[in-house]
């Protein structure tokens, strides 16, 4: 890997467009270096994964209107889009939109913390888009299965190293920031595209998705599904307006009222971000992680050490028998997820799902008592309204320990952890403190998900949505992903059944 330094400069003094950070991202992009056989591998279950999680949530509200948008903008050949019969193939930009929502709604794919957070499998629904859509136009080189694999092998590695080492959340601006760029660098390794065309493409990606955090503050809203579908969209139209041969401004991240200088650390920042040099792999996507629960990543250690401690000591589910309990962990565990957040929503038995996977007390509460976590109910209204849950969830707070927050940000794989360290009191003066510091699904952790894991995922999640011979069909072309012809990546998406679809209310508007 190579570091590129990355500070403001003032307009007075140029900056080398060979010397700005988005014209490294498109030099990684454009780097024609083959994929490794590892990365390949878990490209494949990537794609699984987002499949899964998309099937999971073809019927909630902001799935149902994010598809009906896409269905209203039909193109050809288009890109397919999840649930929707393939014969419906829409413009690609909106199957981006669609897919993007589908995959994130239940907040259960995979995840890349560092200085910054992620979820990186948000690259694959606008890099799959545009192959969909462009595997059979382009004549002189038609798209291939391993044009997809190179190019969501991209996205990973740009959003991966930008989160490494750039912070967003510290300024309160929302993580897809990173995603804009990540995305069209992809789609610009998957086209095969010149670094110039790219380097303006990131340029415009970047700009369009600098937002702020409110969306994931306070009483969450179906915006959280959609704030990545978004970039996921511009960055597919920002990619479009490059190869037109239309620009972005620039310097976008270095310059004196650029992004760095007005949105994040100010005009004497300085960022080391790790990319990889000339005919270096990109190699990041191993360096993340999915998920065995739908919550936000943070709980997915703390869901596995409250299912231990349901089996081992019950006592410790019983409000009547707890005095406290204190969850010790990492800063943006407790600022985001926990009490720190000084959000009273995340104690609220009527908030939001979006809230409540964004609640550690409450998730801590439900997993301790029913030894389990299911994606839709340990979120049900009444599971979150029942009397003894409200009890033991309020008796739950977090606080900031400054060994797991050093931990957190390790840069060491083998040291980094998003766990935490529970201590319980119980009313006759017991104490109970457990700590687990990984995911039982994580690469170290007690059971690392490997491909038999991510197809029972899909499986578990597929179950009484998709017919059994359509998870056969999807799971058939998804492993046989960097071997796919043009004319067979359009196969590369699940089909529900029309009567599931058409059984569900599709809310009016523009278009």
């Amino acid at each position: 890997m190579r570091t590129h330094r990355v500070t403001v400069h003032p307009s007075a003094r140029p900056l080398p467009r060979e010397e700005q950070l988005a014209w490294r991202i498109a030099e990684v992009a454009a780097d024609p270096v083959p994929v490794d056989d590892d990365v390949t591998e878990m490209v494949v279950n990537r794609v699984i994964d987002n499949a899964a999680v998309a099937t999971a949530s073809l019927l909630r509200a902001p799935v149902v209107a994010a598809r009906a948008q896409a269905l209203a903008h039909r193109a050809s050949p288009g890109a397919a889009v999840l649930g929707a019969s393939g014969a419906d193939r829409v413009s690609p930009e909106w199957a981006a939109w669609a897919n993007g929502t589908a995959v994130r709604e239940l907040d259960y794919h995979d995840t890349f913390l560092a200085a910054e957070y992620s979820h990186p499998a948000d690259n694959i629904p606008p890099v799959l888009a545009v192959a969909q859509h462009a595997a059979v136009r382009r004549a002189a080189r038609p798209l291939t299965g391993a044009d997809v694999v190179r190019g969501i092998a991209t996205g990973y590695e740009i959003q991966v190293d930008l989160a490494r080492a750039i912070s967003l959340h510290r300024h309160k601006i929302d993580h897809v920031a990173h995603l804009g760029p990540s995305a069209a660098a992809g789609i610009g390794t998957l086209l095969g595209l010149d670094p110039e065309v790219i380097f303006h493409a990131v340029g415009q990606a970047l700009h369009t998705t600098t937002a702020t955090r409110q969306s994931r503050k306070g009483a969450i809203s179906t915006w959280k599904a959609y704030a990545p579908a978004f970039a996921g969209k511009v960055a597919v139209e920002a990619v479009d307006r490059a190869m037109r041969g239309q620009t972005s401004p620039t310097p976008i991240y270095e310059g004196e009222d650029g992004v760095i200088a007005r949105l994040l650390d100010g005009p004497d920042a300085a960022y080391d971000v790790p990319l990889p040099g000339p005919g270096e792999g990109k190699r990041a996507i191993l360096s993340t992680y999915t998920k065995e629960h739908s919550a936000e990543y943070q709980s997915q250690a703390l869901i596995d050490l409250a299912r231990r401690l349901h089996r081992t000591r019950p006592e410790v589910a019983d409000p009547a028998r707890v005095a406290s309990i204190v969850l010790h962990t990492s800063h943006h565990t407790h600022h985001v997820i926990g009490s720190g957040a000084g959000d009273p929503q995340k104690y609220d038995p009527t908030a939001s799902r979006e809230t409540l996977d964004h609640s550690i007390p409450y998730i801590m509460a439900v997993a301790l008592q029913d030894g389990a976590w299911h994606h839709v109910a340990s979120y049900e209204p009444a599971r979150a309204a029942r009397p003894d849950t409200v009890a033991l969830w309020r008796t739950i707070t977090t606080a900031e320990d400054p060994e797991w927050t050093r931990r957190y940000h390790s840069t060491d794989q083998a040291e980094q952890a998003f766990g935490g360290r529970v201590e319980i009191t119980l009313v006759d003066g017991t104490r109970v403190v457990e700590e687990i510091a990984v995911a039982d699904a994580h690469p170290l952790g007690a059971r690392p998900f490997g491909r038999a894991q991510y197809v029972e995922k899909f499986r578990t999640l597929a179950d009484g949505v998709l017919a059994p011979e359509e998870v056969e069909r999807f799971l058939d072309v998804a492993q046989r992903l960097p071997d796919l012809r043009p004319d067979e990546l359009g196969d590369l998406t699940v089909v529900a059944p029309p009567a599931l679809l058409t059984g569900v209310t599709t809310p009016e508007g523009i278009f």
